[in-house]
């Protein structure tokens, strides 16, 4: 059994639903030490007093909110409890949105969620409206010591949570420039628009995230091996690699890139299918 982060209740209206959070990231760690490249001795960091500099035993370090230059309100765990028990312990959904109104941009970090002793009924109930609405519910939780606004979705039997960042920690995009939406303005044709629908046909499946891995953390790790086995460990190369060419400010013939990208597809087997909506206006048309 994965052990709980968090143990309090879904609130829905009256309804409370007793759940626990568990992560639900496996993220791949590459942990690197500090060296000096000296002697390759490890680097290490000091907890030190900043006035006698001296060294401090995590049993003496607290922590501290500095209200004043050098004063501080020492705070704990407990305190940050304390402060508000009933946001610390509730997921406290606040409304109903559909999914499609949460743009990407404001998912941070998800979460699995699992009913608790008697939290089951309240469970199911909550991830079918859900599904038979097709809403996401937005919900204020606070994890360790800062509250998020969070939306929990129906995923399978399961009903997984993601905090979404505030309004104010997304950056406005006003000032970059991007094309316009008018294919006319970028000067886009039919027989390159017809192009890029074969491609995307030919390219097109069904999601399975496991077809995906860190091919980058496979050669790094590849790397490393072949220094190992060169014996050449503490060799240091500060030399830049070769980049590939690249192709800014050079004229593109899209269009004759997108024909050998489709030609290429069909001669890995992969089929260049008509556009589905070419599919449809020649039916349309007959």
């Amino acid at each position: 059994m994965p052990r709980t982060l968090w143990n309090g209740a879904i609130s829905f209206g009256l309804v409370n639903i007793p759940v626990g959070l568990y992560t639900a990231e496996n993220r791949n760690s590459f942990d690197l030490d500090l060296l000096d490249k000296r002697t390759m001795a490890p680097v290490g960091f000091k907890r030190y007093n900043k006035e006698t500099g001296k060294d401090v035993p995590w049993d003496n370090i607290v922590k501290g909110y500095e209200y004043q230059k050098g004063k501080y309100v020492v705070l704990t765990d407990q305190d940050f409890r304390r402060a508000n028990i009933e946001a610390t312990q509730t997921i406290d959904i606040v409304k109903f949105v559909e999914g499609s109104e949460i743009t990407p941009i404001y998912f941070e970090t998800p979460y699995y969620l699992a009913p608790q002793k008697r939290g089951e009924k309240g469970y199911a109930l909550l991830r079918d409206i859900l599904i038979d609405s097709r809403k996401f519910a937005v919900a204020n939780i606070v994890i360790r010591t800062r509250q998020h606004v969070a939306a929990l979705m129906p995923v399978g039997d399961l009903l997984v949570m993601n905090t979404l960042r505030y309004a104010n920690e997304v950056r406005s995009a006003k000032n970059l420039e991007v094309p316009s939406r008018n294919r006319r303005t970028v000067r886009i044709t039919e027989k390159e628009k017809e192009m890029s629908n074969r491609l995307v046909d030919g390219m097109s499946g069904k999601w399975n995230p496991k077809e995906f891995h860190d091919t980058y953390h496979e050669d790094l790790m590849a790397l490393i091996e072949k220094r190992i086995k060169s014996g050449k460990t503490a060799a240091i190369d500060e030399s830049e690699p070769k980049a590939k060419t690249r192709t800014e400010g050079r004229v593109i013939d899209l269009m004759a890139l997108l024909k050998k990208s489709v030609e290429s597809k069909v001669a890995h087997g992969q089929s260049a299918k008509k556009p589905r909506h070419a599919a449809r206006a020649k039916r349309k048309a007959a």
